[in-house]
């Protein structure tokens, strides 16, 4: 039995379908990663399986309990962490760890050696309001108070939203350290370089899911050539690589387009139709998890 077993959930908000007969499972202790842009009904599905929503069809477990019927044991056994800083911003750091802990019936000594590799690095500041923090205080404050009564399923969503490069890679080290210690996490992000850190991935776009497995196993999915492109004129080389024979796609990506081709593409024909065109460059280049979800969406 996983840690979330999800099969067939579907929400609705009026006539926009959130999410779309969204089924899979979780394993305990695992490192699972909802990846997608805004709108892919990352936030509608944490709601649902943290019993905050309920589903139009469907069903859902989580830590062997269903999220309509046993709303109550889930609330105790799960900790949350919703995208935008829900905390009391007039508070302390302390008094917010304070009155989680108190919610739930616990204290902080209780759960202090699950935090403290979090917690240490704030706790100079204990006595500093939480709407004076730094974005990547905050976030290190929302992670301990979501853990604060030793949940045993942990979900983000999108918790490194709007944090700066090097609180983004000290927050997936914690997430690493959590894992050790056995609790599941199901963390949803837009960002497609984070998905190299977790053990699984889903990738979602408008309510479905496109595709689930290894961040390794995605990339290996991607079976057409791929090269970058670039020149001085990156719109007009854009526009123009479309119309060539054997070019399936072709987007922007970083400082070079990505070139997406058919067996009918010939490498040497295109260089020579390009040569025309100021500081041109073409190499061949290595399939993302970006790639494959360009190309999902595309199906």
């Amino acid at each position: 039995m996983g840690a979330i077993e999800i099969d067939s959930l579907s929400k609705r908000y009026g006539n926009v379908r959130a999410l779309d007969s969204v089924s899979f499972m979780v394993e305990r202790g695992e490192l699972f990663g909802l990846i997608g842009p805004d709108g892919a009904g990352k936030t509608t599905l944490f709601r649902l399986l943290t019993t905050l929503l309920n589903a139009d069809e469907g069903s859902a477990k989580v830590d062997g309990y269903d999220i309509q019927a046993d709303y109550l044991a889930i609330r105790s056994r799960v900790g949350y962490m919703p995208g935008r800083f829900s905390l009391y911003p007039d508070l302390t750091v302390e008094e917010n760890l304070n009155f989680f802990a108190a919610m739930f019936g616990v204290t902080v000594d209780e759960s202090y050696d699950l935090i403290a590799p979090i917690y240490k690095q704030i706790e100079p500041f204990r006595k500093r309001r939480a709407g004076k923090l730094s974005g990547g205080m905050k976030q290190k404050l929302a992670l301990s108070c979501a853990l604060i009564h030793r949940p045993s399923v942990l979900f983000l969503d999108e918790p490194t939203t709007g944090v700066d490069a090097v609180s983004r890679s000290e927050f997936w080290d914690m997430l690493a350290g959590l894992k050790e210690r056995g609790i599941t996490i199901l963390v949803s992000t837009p960002y497609m370089d984070e998905a190299s850190r977790c053990d699984r991935i889903a990738l979602c776009n408008e309510g479905r899911i496109l595709g689930i497995d290894t961040p390794e196993g995605i990339v290996r999915g991607f079976d057409k050539r791929l090269y970058g492109i670039s020149a001085r004129n990156m719109f007009a080389l854009l526009e123009r690589a479309r119309r060539v024979e054997g070019v399936e796609e072709c987007y922007p990506f970083g400082e070079k387009h990505h070139l997406v081709t058919s067996e009918e593409f010939d490498i040497e024909r295109f260089k020579a139709e390009f040569s025309d065109v100021e500081d041109f460059e073409i190499v061949s280049v290595a399939p993302t998890i970006e790639d494959m979800f360009i190309k999902l969406m595309k199906r």
